[in-house]
């Protein structure tokens, strides 16, 4: 459904998109012991295989029941829905998964598996020429105040996230834009959608691992209730866990088991998330105030886990990158053509392995804004825009009127300034900007940082569209075809750069029905291709999935493709 942007420590989705500051197809299998899978040995120099999960994974019967979850986001979002344009933020995509309803599981390999606790079952078959999916609910599933989930909150969903009414400004459209009914079943716990066109990934829809999850009719039935209803609130969940309290003086969510819950009773007593500065959270974690570090390219970080006396080094190869964003809208960076020389004065090697630098992970640039390197089907589409090339840059400028007077170049009086937005906190943005500063100076860029207090990067800055340049990590899904489409497509509220062209939306459409593997990756392919064009995000690298984590923490840690099961996370015995 989309992707999930994140800090640094930053990220997207593979389905719904999820920003992080600081994409899937293939298999194998992966450690049960607590250990890494094959090619993800902490301390080698390789990229572990995507399908690595790294996450102490033990047996409810060997943990303790009960425990407090100490976790760190680094955003206290305003806007708490995850499928709402502005909550696709990674913290706030963290904070709803232990909430609201998932309808499958994700494995290792991204494979799919109906989640007994809210679907009995769900299928698709061609019915009159037309894809049909029937979904059997659990009728023991319920909302927090009660009522039972029934097809009427599919129904709800679907209308609120089909784009076909304006007022509603969901996260992504993926999937639910090609569905032309939703009705009542056998009874009031299955629903049968009936769609327009194919739709090879519908198994994105309504699962948190696409960050899709389920939300309630009597919360998104209407545009005012689908906008405001999860505003500075959690009013209704469905999950293991439930709301205990939204503390804004300290930055806190704190969830608690819920007694009402009808599947595994949860291992943990509560779960307390912390907002705090990205570059806080090493030091919370070394002084055991935070049981998990979502460390990401950060080597201070990195260092912290290494030295921190009962904790491990949790590491995996997922489907995510770091990027850097230019706003199309920006009356600077409207031509495409100037944003392929932005692209082109970046020394990318240079600048990827000062990131990655002391942090055990191949220094290779991504050249796909799909698919990332040990993915099934990747391919360098960039036609020469991924590679540095100074004076190809300057020419390009010159071209599009931006002419050298003296350091700066000037168009109609006006200095080729660009306003880079960097959260504070954040080291690894730091020194990007510091880097990029001098790399555009060759060229006759001028960069101006801008630093985004905490809080304040997404929702006043990048959703906001206020900026020039944003670097951030976009976390992926196991869904490549329909998971990053919300991005790159235009006209979505969570294209952030706001470049897009027909083409690239043609070819994502492509992707999204093809019938069969190699006809997704050709599309997959060909859409990567066109995005090289409109020049709107510049991928960097493979973000790691590098976590620290209390070393009897089970069950959870670095992901790969699976999602948490936060029902069995917990400590062992």
């Amino acid at each position: 459904m989309g992707r999930r942007l994140q800090h640094h420590r930053t990220a997207l989705l593979a389905g719904l998109t999820a920003l992080t500051l600081s994409l899937a197809l293939c298999s194998c299998s992966s450690g049960t012991d607590g250990t890494a899978a094959a090619g993800a040995v902490p301390g080698a120099t390789g990229m572990p295989k995507l399908t690595s999960v790294d996450i102490n994974a033990h047996d409810r019967g060997r943990l303790r029941q009960g425990g407090t979850l100490n976790l760190a986001i680094a955003q206290f979002s305003h806007q708490w829905s995850p499928i709402h344009t502005d909550g696709t933020e990674s913290s706030t995509v963290a904070v709803a998964k232990p909430l609201l309803p998932t309808f499958f599981r994700s494995d290792a390999a991204g494979t799919q598996t109906v989640n007994p606790a809210y679907l009995q079952e769900a299928h698709a078959e061609v019915r009159d020429g037309r894809q049909v999916v029937t979904w059997t609910l659990n009728p023991k599933a319920h909302w927090s105040d009660g009522t039972p989930i029934t097809w009427r909150d599919i129904e709800a969903n679907w209308r609120a996230m089909n784009g076909k009414d304006p007022a509603y400004r969901p996260s992504s459209t993926s999937g639910f834009e090609l569905v032309d009914s939703v009705e009542r079943g056998k009874d009031d716990f299955q629903a049968v959608m009936t769609f327009d066109r194919p739709f090879s990934e519908w198994q994105s829809m309504f699962n948190s691992a696409a960050n899709a999850p389920l939300l309630p009719a009597s919360k998104v039935a209407t545009p005012d209730l689908f906008n405001s209803a999860y505003l500075d609130a959690i009013p209704l969940t469905a999950g293991p866990f439930k709301v205990d309290r939204l503390d804004p003086a300290a930055q806190t969510v704190t969830l608690v088991a819920d007694p009402t819950w009808w599947g595994d009773k949860p291992m943990l007593d509560r779960i307390v998330f912390h907002a705090m500065l990205p570059d806080a959270m090493r030091t919370a974690f070394a002084k055991g105030a935070i049981d998990l570090l979502d460390n990401g390219p950060d080597l201070a970080g990195y260092q912290a886990i290494r030295n921190t006396k009962g904790a491990a080094v949790r590491r995996a190869g997922g489907p995510d990158f770091r990027q850097l964003t230019l706003n199309a809208r920006s009356p600077q960076l409207a031509d495409p053509t100037v944003r392929q020389a932005v692209f082109q004065a970046i020394n990318r090697d240079a600048l990827i392995r000062t990131d990655l630098n002391g942090l055990d992970w191949p220094a290779v640039p991504l050249n796909n804004h799909l698919l990332v390197a040990n993915q099934n089907g990747y391919r360098d589409n960039s036609l020469g825009l991924s590679r540095f090339d100074p004076a190809e840059a300057a020419r390009k400028l010159d071209a599009a009127g931006w002419k050298l007077d003296g350091d700066v170049r000037k168009k109609d009086g006006r200095e080729l300034d660009l306003r880079m937005v960097v959260p504070a906190g954040v080291t690894v943005a730091q020194n990007e900007a510091a880097a990029l500063t001098k790399m555009f100076k060759d060229v006759g860029i001028k960069l101006t940082p801008v630093t985004a207090g905490p809080n304040e990067f997404f929702d006043t800055y990048v959703n906001r569209n206020d900026f020039d340049l944003a670097a951030y990590a976009l976390l992926g899904t196991p869904f490549p075809a329909s998971g990053s489409r919300a991005s790159y497509v235009q006209g979505s509220a969570t294209n952030r750069a706001g470049a897009g062209s027909p083409a690239v939306d043609a070819a994502l459409d492509r992707a999204a029905g093809a019938s069969d593997a190699g006809s997704t990756s050709e599309a997959i392919n060909q859409a990567d291709g066109e995005l090289w064009k409109v020049a709107g995000v510049l991928p960097l690298y493979q973000r790691p999935q590098l976590y620290g984590a209390r070393a009897d923490l089970a069950n959870i840690g670095a992901q790969g493709l699976s999602d948490i099961v936060w029902e069995n996370v917990g400590f062992t015995r």
